[in-house]
């Protein structure tokens, strides 16, 4: 891969649940920024955001104070009833549906939500991004979350934000493609590499030829495929078989003299964590305490509105990561929610954790062998494998590799800064235009400036 430019380049890799921060320097190598967090240095910064109105001080208008990160979690830790805590928000930015939130009476559109989120993460980065360079190459996934994605409404909202940072020259690349730039370095000879990157939100492949050349080493884009499934649907597959039944889905209600379901939309938000925190302030609540009073299991319901009001959503996120890690480890594994009154616990089978993600194991196979058909090769012609991202631990999807390559060419490594790095190695290309693009209003936010120099 050839050098563009000695000046520093910037990789940010906004994921679903982590956000990573990549530098090069003028000698090439590239470095993930790390910061001091409460619970001790990290490269990973949590996706998240909080929202408190403190009260003034000598009668003066409350102050909205807002955290990101580890300082969001500390902060909800502390005052969860006082708190609005959003996490996993990417997954509704190429939504056309979520036009904007209420938070202690302010709308939040999506890019103030992001833009929110990424002058904390500069704030706390501190001499480190005191001075940014004018570009910036941000991940993208290959296919965004959600239903009926739009990609140039996320993109278009991703450059809003990034411009309110400070940047003006904003590029986007795939994200596997960035983690095959960071896979590269360790290679000696040419071969072509598939990488999967698997995030919260989503899973995306890419097929990468890597060459030998007097310029260092050539890449050429063969093909890529991505699905919008990924470490949350897998969560919510656990929640729906092992803790919405706890919290009355599938139950019934009185309505005067007729039994009628309770109705699943209540649980549906549990797919997506950021919807969870939409779930309390919404229309629905109200119905859902009027449950309470008709329910045939009011118990269960009461539990529902507790961990909505009391905001549960994280201590149940941290429940079911542990399940999914023990998992991948072991055959059998406890499962312990435990927050406030509500306490739910139970063994789980691997084997039937595997039953309830057999739906997104299908997606997934499905565009691996996009991928490979699209790169017009055999799997036997694919030389390298790179899994990157917390899902690749998962046996079964593990296994979906393989049954597809030798398991002496899959690897596994850089879960958490090998896309970054590998955006920032991108800003140092030659030929950018070949490896990322701007957004269609950056494109006429650049064409602005050039005209008017």
């Amino acid at each position: 891969m050839t050098s563009s430019s000695s000046a520093t380049t910037i990789g940010i890799d906004f994921g679903t649940t982590n956000t990573v921060i990549a530098v090069t320097g003028p000698d090439g190598e590239v470095e993930v920024l790390r910061l001091a967090a409460p619970e001790g240095e990290l490269a990973a910064f949590r996706s998240a955001l909080s929202f408190q109105l403190h009260p003034g001080e000598d009668g003066r208008t409350p102050e909205r104070v807002v955290q990101a990160g580890p300082w969001a979690i500390e902060a909800y830790a502390e005052d969860p009833l006082e708190t609005r805590f959003i996490q996993s928000f990417k997954t509704f930015a190429a939504s056309a549906a979520f036009t904007e939130t209420v938070i202690d009476n302010r709308r939040y559109k999506f890019e103030d939500l992001l833009s929110a989120f990424l002058l904390r993460l500069r704030h706390h980065a501190g001499a480190a991004m005191d001075a940014l360079p004018p570009r910036v190459i941000v991940g993208r996934p290959v296919t965004f979350a959600g239903g009926s994605p739009d990609p140039d409404l996320a993109l278009s909202r991703y450059e809003a934000a990034f411009r309110r940072l400070g940047f003006n020259d904003i590029r986007y690349a795939y994200e596997p493609v960035g983690a095959a730039f960071f896979f590269a370095r360790t290679l000696k000879t040419a071969a072509t590499v598939l990488v999967a990157d698997f995030g919260g939100g989503t899973s995306d492949f890419s097929v990468v030829r890597f060459e030998p050349s007097s310029e260092g080493l050539k890449s050429t884009p063969l093909a890529r495929s991505g699905v919008g499934v990924a470490g949350d649907a897998f969560d919510y597959r656990i929640i729906d078989q092992v803790v919405s039944p706890q919290l009355g889905k599938g139950g019934d209600h009185r309505s005067f003299d007729r039994v009628l379901p309770i109705p699943q939309r209540y649980y549906a938000a549990f797919a997506r964590w950021d919807q969870l925190a939409l779930l309390r302030n919404s229309r629905d609540m109200r119905d859902i305490r009027a449950l309470a009073r008709s329910a045939l299991e009011p118990d269960k319901i009461e539990r529902l509105i507790e961990v909505l009001d009391d905001n549960h959503g994280h201590a149940l996120y941290q429940a079911v990561s542990r399940l999914k890690f023990d998992l991948s480890r072991d055959e059998v594994a406890s499962f312990s929610f435990v927050a406030g009154s509500v306490r739910i616990e139970r063994s789980v089978k691997r084997s039937e954790f595997e039953a309830w993600i057999a739906p997104e194991l299908a997606a997934i196979q499905t565009a691996v062998d996009e991928a490979i058909r699209r790169s017009g090769l055999e799997p036997s012609q694919i030389d390298r494998v790179f899994l990157t991202g917390g899902t690749s631990f998962v046996p079964a999807v593990r296994e979906i590799f393989h049954r597809r390559f030798d398991p002496a060419r899959v690897e596994t490594g850089g879960e958490f800064e090998s896309i970054a790095s590998g955006l920032a190695l991108i800003g140092r290309e030659a030929d950018i235009d070949l490896w990322s693009k701007r957004s269609s209003s950056g494109e006429a936010a650049q064409a602005a400036a050039t005209a008017g120099r």
